[in-house]
């Protein structure tokens, strides 16, 4: 890995990692996709995005492809969704998991994609922008292949918002210092700047709704926080030594006692494609 590219996530370089951890990400996608927490921001994301039948619509960051099964189920038959991701290996398991609905599998950058203007008619792109680069180039690849009148709906983590309860407090900011070295410092807050990026886009009636999930138990927070997952390897932690097996120690011990309390906000922001 470059030196200029350290600090992105797992997420972002899915093809680049060992065999064990790629795994461990796809696994971590499925869960999440049954999460309660996150099909709670989901029903928001699908008010505000507006699907509707015979509509071609793009899951920009599609990973395993749920979402866009999703959105093909809302625009029918006479629809079409382009399930669109940076990762090959990623696309290849989306494609083995397909239902028969009208999906449109593609392996792309969703900071250069292979589409005409004026494309689709809508987009959703769900905790992607976070591990991009360039969120705002991507986000005006996104208004690029929209029609005029058309919806983006974009929904991110704002992962300064995480709090815990019922943990060591310094043992806890250790650990959310390593969090943060995952991320550029104008990623790890991305889902609070949706809506002045849509602002800056361009984009018109916008809405911006803040979803805070709860997880009052460690195995219900380990489907969607990679620090309480102990599945997730040391070496990929980066922490002092330790300080990972205290930290899923205490986690532990929070859960048995019935003390354990995380919280997390996600935003989902949506705007309009002005002509």
């Amino acid at each position: 890995m470059e030196p200029a590219q350290k600090e992105r996530t797992p997420f972002a370089d899915i093809d680049g990692l060992p065999v064990q951890m790629s795994e461990i990400v796809l696994d971590a996608l499925t869960e999440m996709s049954r999460h309660p927490e996150i099909r709670r921001v989901r029903r928001v994301a699908f008010d505000e995005l507006r699907p509707a039948p015979g509509q071609r619509l793009m899951d920009a960051g599609s990973g395993a492809g749920e979402v866009a099964r999703l959105l093909a189920a809302e625009t029918g038959p006479r629809g079409e969704v382009i399930a669109l991701d940076h990762s090959a290996s990623i696309t290849a398991a989306a494609i083995r998991r397909h239902d028969g609905s009208n999906v449109r599998y593609v392996t792309g950058d969703v900071a250069a994609i292979d589409l005409p203007a004026d494309s689709v008619d809508g987009v959703w792109c769900e905790r992607v922008l976070q591990h991009v680069d360039d969120a705002d180039r991507a986000i005006a690849e996104l208004a690029r292949v929209t029609r005029p009148g058309g919806r983006i709906c974009l929904v991110d983590t704002d992962w300064a918002s995480l709090a815990f309860d019922g943990m060591p407090a310094g043992l806890g900011e250790v650990v959310m210092a390593h969090a943060r070295g995952h991320f550029t410092p104008r990623q790890f807050d991305m889902g609070r700047t949706l809506r002045r990026r849509l602002v800056n886009a361009g984009l018109t009636a916008l809405s911006a709704t803040p979803v805070t999930c709860f997880f009052g138990d460690p195995a219900s927070a380990a489907v969607v926080l990679p620090m309480v997952n102990p599945r997730v390897p040391e070496e990929s932690w980066g922490t002092p030594p330790g300080v990972r097996d205290e930290w899923l120690a205490c986690v532990e011990a929070a859960g048995a006692s019935g003390t354990f309390l995380a919280v997390l906000t996600i935003w989902v922001v949506a705007g309009t494609v002005t002509g």
